[in-house]
């Protein structure tokens, strides 16, 4: 049982994570309409911000702002020079040119930070663990992670259902043209969304810091498991995100514990461990696919 717990805990922590990705990127594409491959880039960017502001002040809250601060200023500029030139083309040209921006980004990364990649330790008030059970301790950073995770859901709860800008925001994912002919600009209403998309993935980038390896081309190998998310959940719908987050996290953390236990009692000692990282590595992918048979729109569709 207690194995069980931890699991599932890890898989809420690594929700936490997709979730923060996969709920940036599902408002650019569900308001703006647009593919964007360098959402990763600006989860790299507020963690190497993040790592060199602790190197240089010993401070796990100035890392937070470094983190935000610079992932939503790239986000902007990106969305400036390149992003706004792309909202009426198809999804090939914004593909193509959002891989060209990751290419970009990696080596300006490591033009500025260097090559070596760099450690953030715990901060000390999250560094230990707490008793969840007797006999069971969980890390405090985890624990701490799955609750940025839960209150940045509730933020984007109220921000898009409650507040004026979540108006503006529901009505141009449904109709931009009518709302700009009402007098909003929905330029800079677009502006808005993909700087609070950049914005999330900075903070995904700071909070795994400390926990996960910072490193030039980290933002490529968590954007598949984000794009499956999104697919799982809804491509468009932040609900969605939520949903498929937790899906995706929780099955990954127990495939991890469990499938290699299972193919060691069911297959030779020679044939099991090749078998089950098979299947460990399949596990979010035969999500997806079950899923894509069932509701081919994903669990929560964006509602139109």
């Amino acid at each position: 049982m207690y194995m069980f717990i931890e699991q599932a805990m890890n898989g809420l922590q690594y929700s936490a994570l997709l979730f923060l990705l996969s709920a940036g990127l599902t408002l650019i594409f569900g308001i703006m309409n647009v593919v964007n491959l360098a959402h990763g880039s600006f989860y790299m960017v507020g963690a190497f911000c993040a790592a060199s502001a602790v190197a240089i002040t010993g401070s796990f809250s100035v890392a937070i702002l470094a983190a935000l601060f610079s992932a939503a200023i790239y986000g902007l500029i990106v969305e400036k020079l390149i992003i706004s030139r792309l909202y009426h083309r198809d999804h090939l040209d914004q593909v193509l040119a959002t891989l060209g921006v990751i290419f970009f980004t990696n080596a300006l990364v490591t033009l500025v930070f260097g090559r070596s990649p760099p450690f953030v330790d715990i901060p000390p008030l999250l560094s230990g663990s707490v008793q969840i059970l007797p006999g069971l301790n969980y890390p405090i950073m985890r624990l701490a992670f799955i609750g940025a995770g839960v209150l940045v859901a509730i933020g984007l709860w109220i921000l898009i259902s409650r507040t004026r800008i979540g108006m503006l925001v529901r009505a141009g994912a449904d109709d931009a043209e009518t709302v700009d002919a009402l007098g909003i600009n929905i330029r800079r209403l677009f502006t808005l969304v993909f700087a609070l998309g950049a914005l999330l993935g900075g903070f995904a980038g700071v909070m795994g810091a400390p926990l996960l390896a910072v490193e030039i081309g980290m933002g490529e190998k968590i954007l598949i498991t984000t794009l499956v998310v999104i697919v799982v959940g809804g491509v468009g719908s932040v609900r969605g995100a939520l949903v498929g987050s937790l899906l995706v996290g929780l099955v990954d953390s127990f495939g991890r514990a469990y499938i290699p236990l299972g193919m060691s009692q069911l297959l030779p000692p020679e044939y099991s461990d090749s078998v089950s990282s098979s299947l460990v590595s399949a596990s979010i992918y035969i999500l997806m696919a079950i899923v894509l048979l069932v509701k081919p729109r994903g669990l929560v569709p964006a509602q139109r």
